[in-house]
């Protein structure tokens, strides 16, 4: 019946290749459900799970590859609004991601509710975030109740994808409403984060809905404490210029800043290493 076909396709959405191709080789699911050629792997279930969403979310990208040869729609969608790319950001697979992209799926979210940068961001999958960005995802997507993806990493604590972001050019000011990156660094207590986002150009005097600066979210006589102390005066001139030709480059700014026949020392500097 209907169900068995879903639920045996999305089974095997989770099985090795070679023994997923040689399924989809063997069943004759054409007749009324699938393409000419037999393969049935655009069925869903009733929540409109295809078998390449279960690849995805298995980090299986041999299944997926088989599943994407055979005809699977890159961008299906659930009634949650998951597509197979959101699904392979949440598993952290990178080799999933990349495959999907090569296919064709976009890169941004068909819904607030499923957004795949975010997804990655918020569980740390460096990789997926780099490949995201590389594809030309909104690095300041601002989601009303997330904030924008450099937002999701900091209060997750994320460290290496909210170096990422910045490298590759997110606003280090724009959060969640008038909740900057650096406030949720602060009230997570994250000196990594704090020095991190300051270093890129965080205003450590902006002030959220209720009127705090970051500096007041932390303890005082607190090691935070004295670093915003220490931040209370004017930058200096070099990192004034620094964050000036950044802002120049604007997106994917760490690639082209290492493309300038400039001093090791100075592009070093630049790229804040």
């Amino acid at each position: 019946n209907c169900w068995n076909r879903e639920t045996a396709l999305s089974r095997w959405g989770r099985e090795p290749g070679v023994r997923l191709e040689r399924g989809l080789e063997k069943q004759d699911w054409s007749k009324g459900w699938g393409s000419d050629k037999g393969y049935g792997v655009n069925l869903v279930t009733a929540d409109r799970v295809s078998p390449l969403h279960e690849a995805c979310l298995g980090g299986h990208p041999t299944c997926a590859g088989v599943l994407l040869k055979h005809g699977a729609q890159v961008d299906g969608v659930t009634v949650d609004w998951h597509t197979p790319l959101y699904n392979a950001c949440v598993s952290g697979s990178q080799d999933c991601v990349n495959l999907l992209l090569e296919h064709g799926a976009s890169p941004h979210a068909v819904c607030d509710l499923a957004s795949p940068i975010h997804e990655a961001a918020k569980r740390g999958h460096l990789g997926c975030v780099e490949s995201l960005v590389s594809h030309g995802a909104n690095i300041n997507e601002n989601i009303r109740h997330l904030g924008t993806p450099l937002y999701v990493a900091c209060e997750n604590q994320q460290i290496a994808c909210a170096k990422k972001l910045l490298e590759s050019g997110a606003s280090p000011n724009q959060g969640k409403e008038l909740d900057s990156p650096l406030h949720v660094a602060a009230r997570n207590s994250s000196s990594d984060l704090v020095h991190l986002l300051i270093d890129f150009g965080a205003e450590p005097h902006s002030k959220n809905a209720e009127g705090k600066r970051p500096a007041d979210l932390v303890p005082p006589n607190s090691t935070l404490a004295q670093v915003f102390s220490q931040k209370e005066g004017p930058l200096s001139l070099m990192q004034i210029c620094r964050l000036r030709i950044r802002k120049c480059f604007g997106i994917k700014q760490h690639h082209r800043i290492s493309e300038l026949l400039l001093p090791e020392e100075l592009k070093r500097f630049l790229l804040h290493i």
